[in-house]
């Protein structure tokens, strides 16, 4: 069944994936980032990405936030298409705020085919 991104009943399928997610890439291990997702078919919705692991709401201790909208969010997270989110952060619709190192590593750390398969995964589940 699939799900729009970023709904409660998407969220709680992904939960259901939890088991199967692959280990995180060290570069990217210690990485929390808030993001606030804009412009989505519920409005704003607050995500953040912290060892590897995408959840709901912000966490308190992290030290960068983006700001992005919601197709952007999803090209880069689903379809894991990092040139969508440079053409958006190079345009001005991707905001930064804090330690722009975290996010540097996302764009340099390439995905194992374990995570590309989970990926994968997580595409199949969402509309």
């Amino acid at each position: 069944m699939s799900h729009i991104f970023l709904t409660d009943a998407w969220f709680d399928a992904v939960e259901e994936l939890r088991a199967e997610q692959p280990e995180t890439p060290e570069a990217l291990a210690d990485a929390t980032i808030n993001i606030t997702v804009t412009d989505g078919p519920d409005g704003d919705v607050d995500v953040h990405l912290a060892g590897g692991t995408f959840d709901r709401g912000h966490a308190d201790d992290a030290p960068t936030k983006l700001t992005v909208p919601y197709e952007t969010a999803k090209k880069l997270f689903i379809e894991g298409d990092q040139s969508a989110a440079m053409q958006a952060f190079m345009s001005g619709k991707v905001k930064v705020e804090g330690d722009m190192t975290k996010v540097m590593a996302l764009q340099t750390t390439p995905p194992t085919p374990e995570q590309e398969a989970f990926q994968a995964k997580l595409a199949d589940l969402t509309s």
